[in-house]
């Protein structure tokens, strides 16, 4: 199976330009990841996250369920379940993943040569401030915490195979086309 994933801080356009890719490209398919926050107003079980109680979470764990996982904010825990690549795989399709950057470096490990990676760069973090609290309501200190990892992942971008810079969504979505035309 290839895979693509793109990856970046919270907020960088991972999860639109993935939808923008996918409602394009027929040989594409987004990998459903499993959380344990709660949907967010307008998700969907089972389209936008599997959304799994602990238990449930640890259930998978326990019986291997994860190709990747971690905890991320406010101690909500993210993965990427086996059986999704296995559906993905019964497609025939290329996986489309989205990951924050310990995950995409969990995944890279995981999937090795068959993964190419890119890491979407906000135009600054005051821009990715701002889209944060566009995207959903953050308690003070969520924001903080997603601002402060947004510098220290900002610093790990040379651990991806490209850099796709994210200052106009029209602009990035035709830059990352071009590179999965090379891919392909």
């Amino acid at each position: 199976m290839k895979a693509l994933l793109l990856t970046g801080p919270s907020g960088s356009g991972k999860t639109t330009l993935a939808q923008l890719l996918v409602e394009k490209y027929e040989g594409l398919a987004f990998s459903i990841s499993a959380t344990t926050r709660p949907p967010r107003p307008g998700e969907v079980h089972g389209r936008d996250y599997y959304f799994l109680s602990e238990v449930e979470f640890d259930m998978e764990l326990a019986q291997g369920g994860f190709v990747e996982w971690e905890r991320l904010f406010s101690g909500y825990r993210y993965g990427t379940l086996r059986r999704e690549l296995e559906r993905i795989q019964s497609l025939g399709k290329w996986a489309l993943f989205v990951k924050d950057v310990r995950g995409a470096l969990s995944l890279k490990r995981e999937l090795a040569d068959r993964l190419t990676t890119v890491f979407l760069v906000p135009p600054s973090i005051e821009a990715l401030r701002e889209r944060l609290l566009a995207r959903a309501p953050h308690t003070p200190e969520d924001l903080a915490e997603r601002l402060a990892r947004a510098e220290e992942e900002l610093r790990m971008v040379s651990q991806f195979d490209y850099v796709l810079y994210n200052d106009d969504l029209k602009r990035a979505l035709e830059r990352l086309e071009r590179l999965l035309h090379r891919l392909v």
